[in-house]
């Protein structure tokens, strides 16, 4: 594979410039295209499938954000944003996968070569792609070696509750054993949630066992967390593993999906995709939240397939779900995301 393709998008004439002189010196990055509005934006990303996307703010019709937050639920393409710094939560929340802050003002545009070089643009680009970029095979050409363990997402985390049990065998059954890791707590008491797996590992493609301290999260498995531990997500030697462990009840529950996304955006960050499912209550709200403030993309179960619609949209009014999709069609949805990336 040669270099990533780039698509750079401003209304500035003189920052777009600066851009393409930064981005034209790396040779692991071609710029396939470029636009000055939303509208240009929209048909080049159809026309030429970018690998990322380099965006402004200041666009003329409709700003980048409310562009991104358009574009993202249905083409989710990795892109780093340049604007306001006041800006830099509203472009997490639309789904950037990086933010430079930077006053796009007139005067700052004339010194944005210097300032802009020294942010790593082509670095944060590419990782944008590929969070572990540096760990790839490049050669002096720019040729990019990649095997079929560098995919960007290879951390699925799960949560449910109340009408999980099904749900989650919904979309698990939906699964191919090409599938990154899945790491899931489902609310279900000591004793249920080993039959529980077996019974899943019997119906789906893909291997699910409940989980033990030290599993390696692996392609094609899911580890449940066991009823009376929660569930974290660590990484050893650059490996994903599991712990589990005994302790109090967190946000109401022991296994708590809170304490597994918390986990995961620590030790994952972007390179996780979160999933919450039906359930009563607010668990995992807020680690489906620092999931995605991480940048890992995130899907929630929604309202009308949800059996109680609690967790999904406590979930949803923080801010924290990228997507909203029916139980039927999260697995396709998945597998879109990392497609895409």
């Amino acid at each position: 594979m040669r270099g990533l393709r780039l698509l750079i998008v401003t209304a500035s004439l003189e920052l777009g410039r600066v851009l393409k002189q930064i981005v034209s010196k790396d040779n692991q990055l071609v710029i396939a295209a470029e636009a000055n509005n939303a509208y240009i934006a929209r048909d080049k990303i159809l026309e030429c499938k970018p690998d990322v996307m380099l965006i402004t703010n200041d666009l003329p019709r409709m700003s980048g954000i409310t562009f991104l937050s358009k574009l993202m639920p249905q083409y989710p393409v990795p892109t780093v944003m340049i604007a306001s710094p006041a800006l830099e939560s509203k472009a997490y929340e639309a789904g950037v996968a990086d933010f430079i802050p930077f006053d796009e003002s007139r005067e700052n545009i004339k010194n944005a070569a210097g300032e802009l070089s020294s942010r790593s643009i082509c670095d944060r680009l590419k990782k944008a792609v590929y969070p572990e970029w540096d760990k790839l095979a490049v050669n002096s050409k720019g040729m990019i070696k990649l095997d079929s363990n560098s995919k960007v997402r290879s951390v699925i985390a799960m949560g449910a509750s109340t009408g999980g049990t099904e749900a989650l065998a919904t979309v698990l059954s939906g699964l191919r054993k090409d599938i990154p890791g899945i790491v899931i707590v489902q609310h279900m008491p000591e004793g249920f949630t080993q039959m529980y797996a077996q019974r899943l590992n019997n119906e789906c493609e893909i291997t699910v066992k409940e989980a033990k301290t030290g599993d390696t999260v692996i392609k094609g498995q899911a580890l449940l967390a066991p009823g009376d531990k929660h569930l974290r997500l660590i990484k050893v030697n650059g490996v994903y593993q599991v712990e589990c462990s005994a302790g109090p009840k967190v946000s109401g529950h022991c296994p708590s999906v809170d304490v597994l996304f918390k986990s995961v955006a620590k030790s994952a960050g972007r390179d996780a995709v979160g999933i919450l499912l039906t359930g009563m209550g607010r668990d995992g709200a807020q680690g489906l939240l620092e999931m995605r403030k991480a940048g890992a993309l995130t899907i929630g179960q929604d309202e009308k397939t949800c059996i109680v619609y609690g967790m999904p949209k406590a979930a949803y009014d923080l801010g924290a779900v990228t997507w909203q999709a029916p139980l039927e069609n999260i697995a396709q949805k998945l597998y879109y995301i990392l497609d895409k990336k």
